[in-house]
């Protein structure tokens, strides 16, 4: 019995992790949609393309 005690909270651990994982990928992609409309808002084409690579980094 331990030993499935043991599996079930490294599975535990393991599902926390993953909806850790995207809450934060989706925090930073709200942030960078809102730096790169700033950007575009004031004309700035090297943060509009830096931003966005970072942004397609995120996204795969």
């Amino acid at each position: 019995m331990d030993k499935m005690k043991v599996t079930y909270e490294v599975m535990l651990g393991l599902a926390a992790e993953m909806v850790w994982d995207e809450a934060l990928r989706k925090f930073r992609s709200e942030r960078l949609y809102q730096k790169i409309d700033d950007a575009l808002a004031s004309g700035d084409v090297v943060a509009f393309q830096n931003l966005t690579d970072e942004l397609k980094e995120l996204q795969f």
